[in-house]
């Protein structure tokens, strides 16, 4: 029976303890939910740390562990508590390696989600961690791809940061890339706004626009593969999506993808205002309804 996303973690956390003998950290770790069912029922005699409610300490308590030789993964539970809990990591983890030779490995899980949690904690913020050297960072929404996010950890020696999403914890399917030869419009994917940008892509295609679709995994190293391009350059129109700010990741990757091609990439994600916590002040990633309004406010030009 396939798995979903969700246990696919808790398997890897289970095994990361009790097998590699390895230790988690984070907040609220054994709470109800046990992380929206994604950590095993371990305790501290286990290797499952809690920390204190003092965000910015947690940070330096993980890196303290990685350069003990732990291989911390480090749970955040909303990916706004970045901007607590990771100038440490990338002031000192991140530059360890790089300066004093001394790698300093966490697998860092940054959860994210929306809708009605206010203006600190929801959404993703990878582009907090993009702009710093010494990190790589993921952003995995199936099951494969979590456990090729992790085994690539493990044979590494660097910080990771692993953009999650609760929205994808269900889910048991791989996304597969739309890759047609005369595509009318191309997307580029991350994060959560894939499940809404194929199902765009898929109601569209029976409107006779024809969409192009590509995942994108790794937000760094961001490697362009050759078919990117040529869908790109195939195009009248080409968009990247994100939960992130608009002005953050997927700008600088659009810029990327604009540089080896001959067309414009335009990012889409995040509105430019803090979120409440009433639906209409919510700050939510593109819908599936958002995506095709856009593709055809753009065709018709």
């Amino acid at each position: 029976m396939e798995k979903t996303v969700r246990e696919t973690i808790k398997e890897i956390v289970f095994k990361h303890l009790k097998k590699k003998k390895y230790k988690a950290y984070g907040q609220c770790l054994s709470a109800v939910g046990w992380v929206g069912g994604t950590l095993p029922e371990l305790y501290e005699k286990d290797g499952m740390v809690e920390l204190s409610m003092a965000d910015v300490a947690g940070g330096g308590i993980v890196v303290g562990a990685a350069l003990a030789g732990d291989r911390p993964i480090y749970v955040i539970r909303y990916q706004g508590f970045n901007w607590f809990n990771c100038p440490i990591i990338l002031n000192y983890a991140c530059k360890s390696k790089e300066i004093w030779k001394i790698p300093c490995p966490i697998f860092i899980r940054g959860i994210a989600m929306e809708g009605g949690i206010g203006p600190v904690a929801g959404s993703s913020h990878h582009s907090l961690y993009h702009r710093m050297p010494g990190v790589k960072i993921a952003s995995p929404m199936t099951p494969k791809e979590y456990k090729k996010v992790y085994q690539q950890f493990m044979k590494d020696d660097s910080v990771y940061y692993v953009s999650e999403h609760r929205g994808s914890y269900g889910n048991k399917e791989e996304i597969k890339d739309i890759n047609k030869k005369n595509p009318d419009v191309t997307f580029f994917s991350i994060s959560i706004t894939r499940f809404e940008a194929i199902k765009a892509a898929k109601i569209l295609r029976k409107e006779k626009i024809n969409v192009n679709f590509h995942n994108i995994l790794w937000l760094k190293p961001f490697n362009i593969k050759q078919s990117w391009i040529k869908s790109v350059n195939n195009s009248k129109i080409s968009f990247i999506f994100d939960d992130d700010y608009r002005d953050g990741i997927a700008s600088t990757l659009a810029h990327k993808l604009m540089s080896k091609s001959q067309k414009k990439v335009i990012p889409y994600g995040l509105k430019d205002k803090s979120a409440g916590f009433s639906k209409d002040r919510d700050n939510l990633p593109p819908s599936a309804a958002d995506i095709m309004r856009l593709v055809k406010k753009f065709l018709k030009k």
